[in-house]
């Protein structure tokens, strides 16, 4: 694998394109999907592009004072602009910033900023052989969105994006995904499949298992995975998965399969979602840092996709039923406008819901239904 140099600003439309050539004759021409480090503020034509909000940022994120001379003279503006600046990233992200004079400026919730490098750290060996290209994007409107237009244009099976904003978030069924600004884990990995989009059935409770299975590694007990791919903890969901298809029937075809993860959502952000939800750091415990959890949920994730590969959904569902919050409950599934009420059995070969009703056994296909406990309504 080639790893990415640096966080790249989505605003600034690629940071790729700022590379300039004798940039590239001193380091070598950044491979697709990668870029060297960014030119320090200051240094002629790049000046600009270090104004850009990730660039502000990366100083501001470890939550200590820094003065508006300090940060004047980091981006080569005056004081003036830095409160301005700082205003604009209040009232675009949701920042909470504190001035306090004769001190300077810092966030009163400090965070982490996904790094690549670091990201990449946790894949195993044949993982990382497997991920061609990982980007880390500051702003998008969804990763998903990002990545199946990436596809579009040839990317390669296994390219990998993050972002630490979306504008746009989208969960199963159209719902939106609270995306706050360095707060959570957005992540989209592209896939491709030689045989057709029937070759892919079952995939999204692959996707889900995978990301029970590498939070549960990281100490985080008490997961479990609603049908088809919601993970839960307590009864609250955690995590989610989005997986989008394009291609032919019986040809070629790719997944974009797109992942939330809460890592720590405030209540401001929180305030649109309409179902219980929880988040890494209300679970408690020796949380890593986000970079880590982001690349242990990449990787297991990658190790699954391999697996389906070669054998389907196979390991799958014999590691299915040690996660099914459903199973043996009675719940009711939402078909439409149709209530359907019974208790779930678990899943069936295809990976299909299996619903024990009065008439006998029915069979529901993942994206097709929602699903609620039924002493939920």
């Amino acid at each position: 694998m080639r790893p990415v140099g640096t966080v790249i600003d989505f605003v600034a439309a690629h940071v790729r394109s700022h590379i300039t050539a004798a940039q590239a004759a001193s380091t070598g021409v950044a491979p697709r999907g990668s870029i060297g480090q960014l030119p320090v503020a200051g240094s002629g034509p790049a000046s600009a592009l270090m104004s850009t909000p990730s660039q502000w940022l990366q100083i501001l994120a470890d939550g200590r004072f820094h003065s508006g001379a300090e940060l004047g003279a980091a981006f080569g503006v005056s004081r003036a602009a830095v409160w301005k600046r700082l205003r604009q990233l209040r009232e675009r992200y949701g920042l909470e910033v504190s001035a306090v004079r004769g001190r300077g400026y810092r966030l009163v919730r400090p965070f982490e900023l996904l790094q690549p490098q670091a990201i990449e750290a946790q894949l195993a060996a044949r993982v990382r052989d497997r991920v061609p290209c990982l980007d880390v994007l500051f702003e998008v409107d969804s990763t998903n969105r990002w990545m199946m237009g990436q596809a579009q244009h040839g990317a390669p099976s296994g390219q990998v994006c993050f972002a630490e904003y979306q504008s746009g978030g989208r969960g199963r069924r159209g719902r939106r995904w609270s995306s706050p600004l360095g707060g959570n884990i957005y992540m989209s990995v592209l896939w491709r499949f030689a045989n057709g989009a029937s070759a892919v059935g079952g995939l999204s409770l692959v996707a889900g298992l995978a990301v029970v299975e590498a939070l549960s590694k990281l100490g985080i007990d008490g997961l479990g995975l609603k049908w088809p791919n919601d993970i839960v903890w307590a009864e609250r969901k955690l995590a989610g998965v989005l997986l989008e298809l394009s291609g032919e029937a019986s040809g070629p075809c790719h997944v974009v399969i797109g992942v939330g993860l809460n890592v720590r959502l405030d209540s401001a952000a929180a305030a649109d979602i309409d179902q219980p939800w929880v988040d890494l750091h209300q679970i408690g415990g020796s949380m890593p840092a986000r970079a880590v959890v982001a690349g242990a949920v990449l990787s297991r994730l990658v190790e699954r996709l391999i697996s389906f590969e070669s054998e389907g959904l196979a390991s799958a569902l014999m590691a299915w039923p040690r996660w099914d919050a459903l199973h043996g409950r009675a719940i009711t599934v939402w078909q439409g406008d149709e209530a359907i009420a019974g208790t779930a059995l678990g899943v069936d070969e295809s990976g299909a819901l299996l619903l024990q009703v009065s008439g006998g056994v029915r069979q529901f296909v993942g994206g097709e239904v929602s699903v609620r406990p039924a002493t939920r309504g």
